[in-house]
């Protein structure tokens, strides 16, 4: 237990970092890293949705998966419920891995396609031994359907008889068997059609308020995560760039990435939308194998100066908690 961390914070990563070697020859001697998360720190509190946004391969999904410890980080402390799961070993993670869920990305890919969607969420239930008889287990698998929106007589039917939409509903259930106190959704709604994303969106807001959940969620697009996010972290190959509430980043954004990405989201008032300007990122994102020196984005950023290039800018507080990894922020 770390006693210096409050009853409030149910998440806390300190400069976490998950390095991937890279191989070459017979002997597969080590000749790089691939940084996926490079020396991160954020909170989460209880009851909060915290937003983790990027393009892709920036590193959001192996965060989410070292916090779940489904990797063991190189280097860095993640304390979950105050104790620090970063280095346990396997036997005494798996008791935590109970009040923790992940909602994955793909409701296809993620379900077993031979088993019937009562099996697949209440498999939890067998794995962690909590219920202790047959007529308990069949009575938590309804319960999680009718909490989901779905009919219990439809636990018998496989995976490819059902929807998209009903897909990750099942998936959801599936998280919520074991009562975790932590949800990390992975863009849980970016693979479904666009008529079933606010469903998806308005059943994880009312589970979280009905259960009393806090949600790492994972995403892209903007547009979601200021919709469901209390606060927002900006994460750009392998760092965090900007924290701060959801409001506030879209009112006031700091840092020049964050910027671009706000400038890309559409809106839905023509006048508007015609009047705004557009902020064009030069270049491609660099790989994560060999980044830039000093500030990730300086290569691409049009707000850029000499020292961008060697100095590596320290996520500080502006004010009020919105803090910004930028010399010039």
């Amino acid at each position: 237990m770390n006693p210096s961390l409050d009853d409030n914070t149910l998440v806390d990563v300190r400069n976490l970092k998950m390095y991937f070697p890279v191989t070459r020859g017979l002997l597969r001697r080590k000749v790089a890293d691939i940084k996926a998360v490079d020396g991160i720190s954020f909170t989460v509190k209880r009851g909060e949705t915290m937003g983790l946004v990027g393009e892709s391969g920036c590193g959001k999904t192996t965060t989410g998966r070292c916090i779940l410890r489904l990797y063991r980080p190189t280097a860095g402390q993640i304390f979950f419920e105050g104790q620090d799961v970063s280095n346990l070993p396997e036997r005494k993670i798996r008791p935590l891995r109970r009040r923790m869920s992940l909602i994955f990305q793909d409701p296809f890919g993620s379900l077993d396609p031979r088993q019937s969607a009562g099996n697949i969420v209440g498999e939890p239930l067998k794995v962690h031994h909590i219920v202790n008889n047959k007529g308990e287990y069949e009575e938590r698998v309804e319960q999680l359907f009718r909490i989901v929106g779905l009919d219990p007589s439809m636990t018998d039917r496989v995976p490819h008889e059902f929807s998209g939409g009903q897909r990750q509903r099942i998936a959801i259930a599936r998280a919520l068997a074991c009562n975790p106190s932590l949800a990390i959704c992975d863009e849980p709604i970016s693979a479904l059609d666009v008529s079933i994303q606010s469903q998806i969106i308005n059943l994880l807001e009312e589970l979280q308020e009905k259960l009393g959940l806090t949600y790492l969620f994972i995403a892209h697009d903007l547009s979601v995560v200021r919709h469901i996010s209390d606060r927002v972290a900006v994460m750009y190959l392998g760092r965090i760039v900007e924290i701060t509430s959801s409001q506030e980043l879209y009112t006031n954004p700091l840092h020049p990435y964050t910027k671009a990405l706000l400038s890309a989201v559409p809106i839905p008032d023509p006048f508007v939308e015609e009047k705004r300007a557009r902020i064009i990122l030069k270049g491609e994102v660099p790989s994560s194998l060999n980044p830039p020196s000093g500030c990730h984005f300086h290569p691409r950023c049009n707000e850029a100066i000499a020292e961008c290039s060697h100095i590596v800018p320290p996520l500080r507080d502006i004010v009020g908690g919105h803090q910004v990894a930028c010399i010039r922020g």
